[in-house]
């Protein structure tokens, strides 16, 4: 069975559409549409180890300088013992540091390494209502899952966000 053609230049069109979504396809994806953001692949290792207790953040949330200090104070991680063998500390942290954020939004260290502290975060969530932080279901801004619904996949899309009621 032929396709029809509806207009001059038509398979061509569809030709180079077709190249887009392959390309595209095979492309890494990008955290909010912001192109300077690129999605990093998961170390398993980081995600076995950091995602048990939080969303495992994107390492370009934070500048290189901010993951050495994180790594190296596991024993007093905001709060928490996250100590681990000496060995994925130095896996986890080789990852982080080739993949930490080198884009114009992450080029200075937060307060505290505190992604939720960073003049970024701060102003991508200013519209957020004081309740929602408070809410139950919420209860502090480092709970992204709670609103960014795949922010486990390290998707922080605005199409993607659900704030809780």
């Amino acid at each position: 069975m032929r396709q029809r053609l509806y207009f001059p230049g038509q398979r061509i069109l569809q030709d180079v559409i077709a190249v887009l979504a392959l390309v595209s396809a095979g492309s890494t994806a990008l955290a909010d549409g912001d192109n300077r953001a690129p999605r990093t692949p998961s170390l398993p290792k980081y995600q076995q180890e950091c995602a048990a207790c939080h969303v495992a953040y994107p390492p370009g949330m934070l500048p290189a300088v901010s993951w050495p200090r994180i790594m190296n104070n596991l024993q007093r991680h905001y709060g928490t013992d996250a100590s681990v063998d000496a060995a994925t500390v130095k896996e986890i942290s080789v990852w982080l540091a080739a993949n930490a954020g080198t884009y114009k939004r992450v080029s200075e260290a937060p307060p505290e390494d505190r992604i939720t502290r960073s003049a970024w975060f701060v102003r991508k969530h200013r519209e957020v209502a004081a309740a929602t932080w408070k809410s139950p279901v919420v209860k502090t801004a480092a709970n992204c899952v709670a609103c960014h619904t795949q922010a486990d996949k390290g998707s922080f899309s605005e199409r993607e966000i659900r704030i809780p009621r």
